[in-house]
This record gives structure tokens, C-alpha cells and sequence, in this order.
């Protein structure tokens, strides 16, 4: 794990000075310092930088030209996403497979365990794999942009078949419990310890209701992925939103929820609504018009919004990284930059179960970031993974 070191930086939740050393890839002391010293390692500079725990996301579909539902895919490529990944401050991360033919499904699967297998980086960052589909309602306005052709009834053979491919990789699954005999899915899941999320879904109520006492545990980019319209009372949202079991993620970037919204998940879930990217391949790369998934036009505006280019009221994926939906929170009033950068760090941590679920704490992993905050925009400077730092 290389020689002990030692980072002089502002925390993130205080903004005291503190020096952290670093031992055996974990946080092996933690005390406060002169404000005026200088900062240790590479960003050694005056004012002190700030630290805090390194991002995880538990929901990206692609970054900086990779689409993990796009093929031919190999280990490398993989590899060089979760490389890229580093500059945006995100240490852990779940790559999303979506709906899909079967077979494509387990050509990603087996592509993501191989690049795990090959490139120690990606072990240590790729925590797991999210699989979005294609068990998620077939209903348009639910279904969002998943493949209707491709959408169909939870099967536990076909899942298990993945899960091989994955070498026991899909730790979290997002579904739609409308479907006959959802719930004992979901239980099946749970007891193999696969997180079960709702999403996509069209499902009442009582079905909402199920699927917990089963196991399901999550709530995918939620306010997402819905019908247009609902009937005021009861719907899914409601449900959902009601339900102290259910942990909830959100896309913060300011274009797929609005801010009215994002306020009535926070003060309703607390400490249990997260943040998550939800990004596509466009994230990170420049404005302009591109083509997804080779065949629908689309364009990236300055803002990073993505659009269909035909259409500019409809969405085409989030263009932006957690970093954003940190200071979009934070640049909103919705909440301090401690809160925001929690939403997108410690407590997907803590719903995943992940040794990192402890932050900054003493004998937590180092995962930890290094950036400079102006009050309204993040400028990532270091990020270190056990200890390690990576390469920006």
C-alpha cells in the first residue's frame, strides 16, 4: 500500500484545518492543524484545499465516449472510463447495464467481470454492477427510453445466467414489481444479496407495498422513468415516497426533476435520499450534436443538457457527473455543500453496505478527493483509492 503520508486540508463538513495520515491504504490518524500550514503532497498550496470522501455512483450508463450498452465493448475500455472517472472525484462506481437482448446483456456482464479481472483499478473501483431492466414496465412514459422489444417478466434462470457471466457481480437491480410473482423475485434476490431498486414502473400501490416486504430496499432516479400523468392519489410516486424502507436516488442536474421536487424527496427521506449521475456516454465530452446508440440524432447543449435534436423538449440521458448535482443542490439553496456531498458519497455507501460507509472516519479506506470551492463551483485537484493517488 506505499510509504505512510500525510494531507493537510480544510474537511468538508467544518472547514477546520485538519492533518490526515494516510497508513496501509486507510485513514490511520486524523488531527486538527495550523490553518496557515501548507497543504502535503501534490497540492501542496496556500489556501488549503478542501477533503472529502471520495464519490460513489451507483448509476452510470457511460462516461467520455464509453456506453456500457454499446458493443463491441473490451476490458479496456472499461478500464479507461473508470481512469477518466477519477477526474470527476468518483472512487467507487456501478456500471449500469440496461435492456437489452439476453445475449447483449451477458456479452456486458462477462465484458465488466473481464475488465475486473484483468485491470486491479477496476476491481477496486467497480464495486459492483447495476442492471436496469428488462424487467421494468412495458408502458410508455414508464418504460422511458427502454426498449419496449426488449422489456419482459422477472426470470430468475435467465438473472442467475447473467449473474454467471457477471461472476457474481450484480449487486444491485432495478425493476418494475407490476409483474406476476415480482415479489417472490425480489426475495429470491435479496436472500442471494443483490439490492433490489423499484423503478420504471407502473406499478399500485399494493404492488409498491409487496415488493418491500419482500426485499426491495431502493427507489431508481426517482420522479424518473414515470407516466406524464398519474391520478392525484394514490400513484407509485406516492407510494414509494411514503415508504420509510425505501432509499431514494435522484438526478440533480436540473433538467430531468425540478428543484420544487428535489425539496420534498429531501425533507421527506432525510438521510436517505442519494444522488447519482444516471450519466450517459455523451458525459464529458464537448457540446454539440451526436448520434446514441449509432442511430438517433441528438445534441449537447453548453449547459450539458442532452436532447433529441428533432425534439428539445425530450431528454436523452443526463449529461452530467455527481460533481454537478453537488453544486447544483448547493447553488439552489436546497442544501450545504456537507449534505450535498454526503448525498453523493457516504450514504450510497451506506446503502450498498461498502467499507467506505464511514467517510473520513479513522480506519476508513482512503478514498478521498482534494478540490478547491469558490461557494458555487468544485475544482477537483486529487483523488486517491485506498491510498493511492490516481493518475488525473
Amino acid at each position: 500500500m506505499g510509504t505512510p503520508f500525510t494531507i493537510r486540508a480544510r474537511h468538508y463538513r467544518t472547514n477546520e484545518a485538519v492533518e490526515v495520515t494516510v497508513q496501509k491504504g486507510k485513514i490511520a490518524r486524523m488531527q486538527a492543524c495550523d490553518p496557515q500550514a501548507e497543504g502535503s503532497g501534490p497540492s501542496d498550496r496556500e489556501p488549503l484545499p478542501f477533503l472529502a470522501p471520495g464519490l460513489v455512483d451507483l448509476q452510470i450508463n457511460g462516461y467520455r465516449g464509453l456506453d456500457f450498452n454499446e458493443f463491441p465493448m473490451d476490458p479496456q475500455r472499461v478500464m479507461a472510463a473508470t481512469e477518466a472517472l477519477w477526474k470527476e472525484g468518483v472512487t467507487t462506481y456501478y456500471p449500469t447495464v440496461t435492456t437489452n437482448a439476453d445475449e447483449r446483456i451477458e456479452t456486458a456482464m462477462s465484458t465488466i467481470a473481464e475488465a475486473c479481472e484483468a485491470y486491479r483499478e477496476c476491481a477496486r473501483c467497480i464495486a459492483g454492477i447495476h442492471l436496469e431492466g428488462p424487467f421494468l414496465s412495458p408502458e410508455d412514459g414508464a418504460r422511458g427510453a427502454h426498449s419496449l422489444a426488449f422489456t419482459k417478466a422477472p426470470d430468475w434462470e435467465q438473472f442467475q445466467r447473467w449473474q454467471e457471466a457477471a461472476n457474481g457481480r450484480i449487486r444491485l437491480l432495478t425493476l418494475s414489481p407490476e409483474w406476476p410473482d415480482a415479489a417472490s423475485f425480489i426475495a429470491r434476490c435479496t436472500a442471494s444479496g443483490v439490492k433490489v431498486s423499484i423503478g420504471h414502473t407502473a406499478a399500485a400501490p399494493e404492488q409498491i407495498r409487496e415488493a418491500v416486504l419482500a426485499g426491495a430496499t431502493m427507489s431508481t432516479h426517482f420522479g424518473n422513468g414515470a407516466h406524464l400523468t398519474l391520478p392525484r392519489h394514490p400513484n407509485y410516486l406516492w407510494e414509494q415516497l411514503a415508504n420509510d424502507a425505501l432509499w431514494t436516488c435522484l438526478i440533480a442536474d436540473g433538467f430531468h426533476i425540478p428543484d420544487s421536487f428535489i425539496k420534498v424527496v429531501m425533507k421527506t427521506k432525510g438521510h436517505q435520499a442519494m444522488l447519482v449521475s444516471d450519466a450517459v456516454h455523451l458525459s464529458g465530452l464537448a457540446p454539440g450534436p451526436y448520434h446514441s446508440h449509432g442511430r438517433i440524432h441528438v445534441v449537447k447543449t453548453e449547459e450539458g443538457r442532452i436532447h433529441l435534436r428533432d425534439n428539445p423538449e425530450l431528454l436523452a440521458g443526463s449529461g452530467q457527473m455527481l460533481p454537478w448535482g453537488i453544486e447544483h443542490l448547493v447553488n439552489n439553496g436546497l442544501a450545504g455543500l456537507p449534505e450535498a456531498w454526503d448525498m453523493a458519497s457516504i450514504r450510497p455507501s451506506l446503502f450498498m453496505d461498502l467499507p467506505t460507509k464511514t467517510g473520513l472516519d479513522v480506519g476508513a479506506p482512503a478514498d478521498f478527493v482534494l478540490f478547491d470551492w469558490d461557494r458555487t463551483r468544485i475544482r477537483l485537484l486529487d483523488t486517491y483509492k485506498d491510498g493511492r493517488r490516481m493518475p488525473l
